[in-house]
């Protein structure tokens, strides 16, 4: 099989369509386009997501707490604690795991969450270091936003830059394939971007002002396969303008040396937003010093770019570089 995520198909009829409902409790389970589950205690919802980091080895420990609090903010809720298990090779040190430590407790301190325990296991099943974590989170009943809650009209509003992650992990994996495409200044600016890698700022922001249907991170395919899994959550279509998504120079400059679409990269700290009230949340999120631009709308039915048809995702760009 291919490296990366299962296509949606082999995923709902390998995995999802073998798992059952029992527990009453449980008010929002396993879907495809869906990345957190929610139970119900009695007031507020917990909500819960796990993520791994395999795609990386630089910043993992930031990208590892990011990415899991990223999916419950895009559900509206408010992450409180997480779990987090690490994975290491034979030949880690003892400076490398205290190293890790500290990367994850900085991401956690910035998001305001505390890492409530874990497993830390050296294993000769993996040959570079591998961490998975687990949010839990919290949001009121009348809170919980889906993705699959967008509704035609809504606008899509997207906030900072496709291939954002991507760029900050080209940067801290693959340096020698850019030495020679960007500049000194150019490398320090893509690992400044591991400092952009969290949603829960824009999350609460949209909250605020209302008006908000659905929600989604652009992890694993970037900002186009993010679009498609909202559209395919939802049952709605969805019309993309590409000129309006915003790209890095950096980005493009990297993407266009190796061959590899921005668009399809992934993208965790990109968080796309369907609402009623498009110009004004990006007009809010822009002077909180937000980069945010309305980059198309939902529909009644089709999933087009630049009017031409937009196809599931096929894996991340970043994949063709392994």
């Amino acid at each position: 099989m291919r490296l990366g995520k299962l296509t949606n198909e082999q995923l709902k009829r390998l995995v999802l369509d073998r798992f059952c409902r029992t527990r009453n409790e449980v008010v929002a389970g396993s879907a495809i386009g869906e990345d957190c589950a929610a139970i119900d205690l009695q007031g507020e919802l917990c909500v819960l997501s796990t993520d791994p980091i395999t795609a990386a080895t630089g910043n993992i420990g930031t990208l590892a707490v990011h990415v899991c609090c990223n999916d419950a903010a895009a559900c509206g809720a408010e992450p409180v604690g997480l779990l987090v298990t690490m994975l290491l090779p034979p030949e880690t040190t003892e400076d490398y795991i205290s190293s890790l430590a500290d990367e994850i407790s900085d991401a956690a301190i910035h998001s305001g969450v505390d890492v409530l325990g874990g497993h830390t296991e050296i294993t000769d099943a993996v040959t570079r270091p591998v961490i998975s974590a687990a949010v839990v989170a919290k949001v009121p009943k009348n809170g919980l936003i889906t993705t699959s809650s967008m509704r035609p009209g809504d606008a899509l509003v997207m906030t900072k830059w496709a291939g954002l992650e991507g760029t900050a992990i080209l940067a801290a994996d693959h340096r020698k394939k850019l030495e020679k495409v960007w500049t000194e200044a150019e490398f320090k600016e893509a690992n400044a971007l591991s400092s952009q890698f969290s949603v829960t700022q824009e999350s609460r922001i949209a909250c605020s002002i209302g008006g908000v249907s659905a929600m989604h991170d652009a992890t694993e395919g970037g900002v186009l396969g993010a679009l498609w899994e909202m559209a395919d959550a939802s049952g709605c279509g969805v019309e993309i303008d590409k000129k309006s998504i915003p790209v890095l120079g950096i980005t493009q400059k990297a993407c266009a040396a190796l061959s590899i679409d921005p668009l399809r990269m992934i993208s965790s700290g990109v968080l796309l937003i369907a609402t009623g009230r498009g110009e004004v949340l990006s007009a809010t999120l822009n002077a909180a010093g937000i980069p945010a631009t309305v980059i198309g709308k939902a529909v009644e039915k089709g999933i087009t770019l630049d009017g031409e048809p937009l196809f599931a995702p096929e894996g991340d760009e970043l994949l063709k570089l392994l």
